[in-house]
C-alpha cells in the first residue's frame, strides 16, 4: 500500500521546495493536486517541458514518487463549450502525467446536481473522447463522488464507475466527505464494502457531520442555502468513525493508495502532515 500526501497546504512553496519538504516529513509519495503555476483549478495546465523536467529532477533527488495527479476540470458541464474546453485540458494533463511517469490520475465527476441528467450525458461524451487517451498512455483513473457534483452519493457513484466497465477505472472514497456521501448517516463500513473490489484509493481527513442529530449543526445564511459544508481536519478532530474506516480497510485487505488530504491547518502544515503519516502508517501499513 502507498501512503501519499496531498501537498495543497504547501502550495506557497516553490515546487522543488515542496517536494523536499514532503520528503523531510517522511512521505514516499505525493498526490499532486492543483497548483496555480502548474495545474490550476478548471483551467488549461500551465506546465511546460521545463517545469516537468524540474519536477522529475527533484523527485529523483529526493526519492519521492508521484502516486497520482489530481486535476479538476468541468468535463461534465451541460455547457458544451465548457465541456469541450475541459476535454482539451484533460488531454494535456494526461500527457504531462505520462511525462512524469505517474501511473494514475484521480478526479471528480463534476457537473451540476440540479442538472444531473444533462451532466451525466456530458460526462459520457467526455469519456468517449478521453478513455482511448488514457489507454494509449497506460494511465489508470480513479473517480470520487464530490459534494455539489452531479453524482454526490457513494453507492450511485460506485455504480457509475462500474458502468464504465474498464478494469483500470475505479473508485476513490474521500473520508472527509463521509456525511455527504451517505446523506448524513456516516456509514463508513457500509460504503467501503459497497465499493468492494472497485475501491483503489482513499483520501484521509476528518470532518464534522454537517447535519448532526438535529439537522442544525451549522447555522447558514441565507436560510436554505445548498452549500455543501465540510472540513478536511486531522484524524480525531471531527466525527468520522475511524475505527470503522480503518477496520473495514483492513477487512477488505485494501492495497491501494491512501492520501492524507488535510487542508484546514496551513499554519501547522508540517506538524499536521507528520502526525497524519504516523497515524495512517500505524493503522494500515503494519
Amino acid at each position: 500500500m502507498k501512503i501519499a500526501l496531498d501537498p495543497y497546504m504547501l502550495r506557497a512553496l516553490p515546487m522543488e521546495e515542496m517536494a523536499r519538504t514532503v520528503a523531510e516529513i517522511g512521505y514516499e509519495y505525493i498526490e499532486l493536486s492543483p497548483r496555480a503555476e502548474f495545474m490550476p483549478f478548471f483551467l488549461h495546465p500551465r506546465a511546460d517541458d521545463e517545469q516537468v523536467a524540474r519536477l522529475r529532477k527533484v523527485l529523483r533527488e529526493t526519492g519521492v514518487q508521484l502516486s497520482s495527479t489530481l486535476p479538476l476540470y468541468r468535463w461534465s458541464s451541460p455547457d458544451e463549450a465548457e465541456r469541450l474546453a475541459a476535454v482539451r485540458y484533460w488531454r494535456r494533463m494526461i500527457e504531462v502525467t505520462a511525462e512524469l511517469e505517474c501511473p494514475l490520475m484521480n478526479s471528480e465527476f463534476n457537473g451540476r446536481p440540479e442538472r444531473a441528467a444533462e451532466s451525466e450525458a456530458a460526462f459520457w461524451r467526455s469519456l468517449e473522447e478521453l478513455l482511448p487517451v488514457f489507454e494509449r498512455e497506460g494511465i489508470a483513473l480513479n473517480l470520487e463522488a464530490h459534494p455539489d457534483d452531479f453524482c454526490e452519493l457513494n453507492d450511485p457513484a460506485v455504480d457509475l464507475v462500474r458502468a464504465i466497465n474498464k478494469d483500470w477505472v475505479n473508485y476513490l472514497y474521500c473520508a472527509p466527505h463521509t456525511f455527504h456521501l451517505s446523506d448524513g448517516t456516516g456509514d463508513v463500513a457500509g460504503m467501503l464494502r459497497y465499493a468492494g473490489d472497485r475501491l483503489r484509493h482513499v483520501h484521509i481527513a476528518d470532518s464534522f457531520n454537517h447535519k448532526g442529530s438535529s439537522g442544525l449543526r451549522y447555522i447558514l445564511n441565507p436560510p436554505g442555502t445548498q452549500a455543501r459544508v465540510h472540513q478536511h481536519l486531522d484524524v480525531g478532530q471531527g466525527e468520522v468513525d475511524w475505527d470503522s474506516f480503518f477496520g473495514t480497510l483492513r477487512e477488505l485487505d485494501f492495497d491501494g493508495v491512501a492520501t492524507v488530504c488535510v487542508f484546514a491547518w496551513e499554519e501547522r502544515a508540517v506538524e499536521s502532515s507528520r502526525s497524519m503519516l504516523d497515524r495512517v502508517s500505524r493503522e494500515l501499513a503494519a
